[in-house]
């Protein structure tokens, strides 16, 4: 009798086939089918040996067992068919996604393709970019490198400029006593430091700002107007009649009154006699005050002066005037007062002194000589001093020259 165990082995194999179907399935699917064909006959061949006594009780098992027999057969098969169902389909799958691949490697392969030409496009572009940069580079440097020179030179010319106006101011105020035309010249230097971009030029325009401030509050002597009023003193002496000018015209102008009257009486006889008596009378009278004088002491007569003597009394008055004049601008105030007066006493001596312009004259003399002109000139040392600080600081700055101090003749009365 067989017994469970023996007909249990069959599952080994179709478990083993039903594994493995999946990668063999011809081959698994027909061993599966031989080996359960054989396990019935070999069932069948040993029945036959044992007996009729045991085929009465086992006559139901063979029927069960080729039950499920057929059972496993027909699982088998279907497992055969699912498998090779399954199979195909990942066949297909793997087919169908190969194919995809291929597309997408062939898509992606076109993309990279693409994306080389891109980054060789833009290498070549950006190489374009680094060629124009640097050449921008060196454009900026150069363009840095003018503006630097420019800016510099720029502020070469600007110091040189206020330089020059700080000497003109210098030169105005030792030499001509100008503090007007002094005071501009540094304003003007004052106005082209007040630019924004002239930072480190505010220390010499700080100083001049002090040195404007201190010109302004100094008392100041009005050289040129002086000047102006001796010139109109110059012009006026051809103008002014002498002493002995006027008695000659007063004689001059009674001799002409007498011989106006003496054509008024005409042929009468009377007349001309009356007039002859008073003319006798007047010489008789001439020769009697001849003969006495009275002169006053403490003032001289009008001095008769030849026409040429004349001239250079005139000539000798001007070269008072122009003298007092150049001691005017030297601050040479002795000088200035002598010449002054010197030209006055001449005037009191041989002018007409009931003239009014002669008058006018003398008044404005002695106005003249009252006028201090000797006042100490204000320096500009503050601003030089700067100035030479600033073009140490400057590259390329030039050597300022000091301030001459003795530039102007010392007031001291000397000529």
């Amino acid at each position: 009798m067989q017994t469970p165990e023996q007909g249990a082995p069959p599952s080994g194999p179709v478990n083993q086939n039903k594994g493995d179907a999946r990668a063999v399935p011809d081959q698994g699917a027909e061993s599966s089918v031989a080996a359960i064909a054989s396990q019935p006959a070999a069932g069948a061949v040993s029945g036959g040996a044992s007996g009729n006594a045991q085929a009465r009780r086992s006559g139901v098992l063979p029927l069960v067992l080729a039950l499920v027999a057929l059972v496993g057969v027909g699982a088998l098969g279907w497992q055969v068919y699912e498998s090779r169902l399954a199979d195909k389909e990942i066949r297909q799958e793997v087919a169908r996604r190969l194919a995809a691949g291929d597309g997408t490697v062939a898509e992606l392969r076109a993309l990279a393709r693409q994306q080389q030409e891109t980054i060789a496009a833009l290498q070549s572009r950006f190489g374009a970019l680094e060629s124009q940069v640097a050449e921008t580079e060196g454009q900026a440097v150069a363009l840095e490198a003018l503006y630097q020179e420019y800016s510099r030179s720029r502020s070469d010319r600007l110091l040189a400029e206020v330089e020059q106006a700080i000497n003109i101011a210098a030169q105005q105020l030792q030499l001509a006593g100008n503090m007007e035309a002094a005071l501009i010249a540094l304003q003007g230097a004052e106005a082209r430091l007040a630019a924004p971009e002239q930072g480190h030029l505010q220390p010499l325009r700080r100083a001049l700002i002090e040195d404007i401030d201190q010109i302004k509050a100094h008392p100041q002597v009005d050289v040129s107007g002086l000047a102006l009023r001796l010139e109109i003193l110059l012009e006026r002496v051809d103008q002014l009649p002498l002493a002995f000018e006027v008695a000659l015209a007063e004689a001059a102008a009674a001799h002409e009154k007498a011989m106006a009257v003496e054509e008024a009486a005409g042929d009468d006889m009377f007349a001309r006699a009356l007039n002859f008596a008073k003319a006798l009378g007047v010489d008789v009278w001439n020769e009697v005050r001849g003969m006495v004088r009275l002169e006053r002491l403490d003032r001289a007569d009008p001095v008769l002066l030849a026409p040429a003597q004349s001239t250079y009394l005139r000539e000798n008055v001007k070269i008072r005037l122009l003298t007092a004049r150049l001691a005017l601008l030297a601050r040479d105030g002795r000088t200035y007062v002598a010449d002054l007066a010197q030209a006055r006493g001449w005037i009191e001596r041989f002018f007409d002194l009931q003239d009014d312009q002669v008058k006018r004259a003398i008044a404005d003399m002695q106005e003249l000589e009252q006028v201090p002109i000797k006042v100490e000139a204000p320096t500009l040392r503050a601003t030089f001093a700067a100035l030479r600080m600033v073009q140490a600081r400057v590259p390329g700055g030039g050597r300022v020259p000091a301030p001459a101090s003795g530039a102007a003749p010392a007031a001291d009365g000397t000529r």
